[in-house]
């Protein structure tokens, strides 16, 4: 596995990936590395648990991460100095060369204070953009913090 290469404080790319499973299923002809059971994922600030994690690579790089359990769940620190972003949701699709996340089915997405809740939220990071949306009959919750003044 090559590090993920994305948004995240700089030395995050260049630190190993660490992963722990109960099982591990490598298809090296399709790209693919399926763990199983209790699985968490490390990289410098980023870490990732879920019950079931995929792994899908392209030209030997890490195109995509799919995260799914019960709750799975993904943080990390962007920018030297911030907080981190810490999310939930019943899957976690993180899109490392697009430098997006997908959260599906109960998701929950935070950073210094702001959340927003809905049934699939669309993060990018490069954009700085959030899209939230919710299932017919349900809604979207959002807590926004007023901005900091200069000191």
């Amino acid at each position: 596995m090559l590090p993920v290469s994305t948004w995240a404080v700089p030395e995050d790319a260049e630190k190993p990936i660490h992963i722990r499973a109960d099982s591990a299923e490598i298809d090296e002809g399709r790209g693919l590395a399926i763990y199983r059971g209790g699985v968490r994922m490390d990289q410098g600030t980023l870490r990732v648990t879920a019950d079931t994690m995929t792994i899908e690579l392209a030209n030997e790089r890490v195109v995509k991460i799919t995260a799914e359990g019960d709750r799975a769940h993904y943080q990390q620190q962007l920018e030297h100095g911030a907080s981190e972003v810490v999310a939930n949701a019943r899957t976690i699709v993180y899109f490392t060369q697009e430098e997006r996340v997908e959260l599906i089915g109960m998701a929950h997405l935070s950073q210094e204070g702001n959340e927003f809740s809905g049934e699939v939220i669309r993060y990018d990071m490069r954009a700085g953009k959030v899209d939230a949306r919710a299932q017919t009959g349900g809604g979207v919750k959002m807590i926004l913090q007023p901005a900091k003044a200069d000191e």
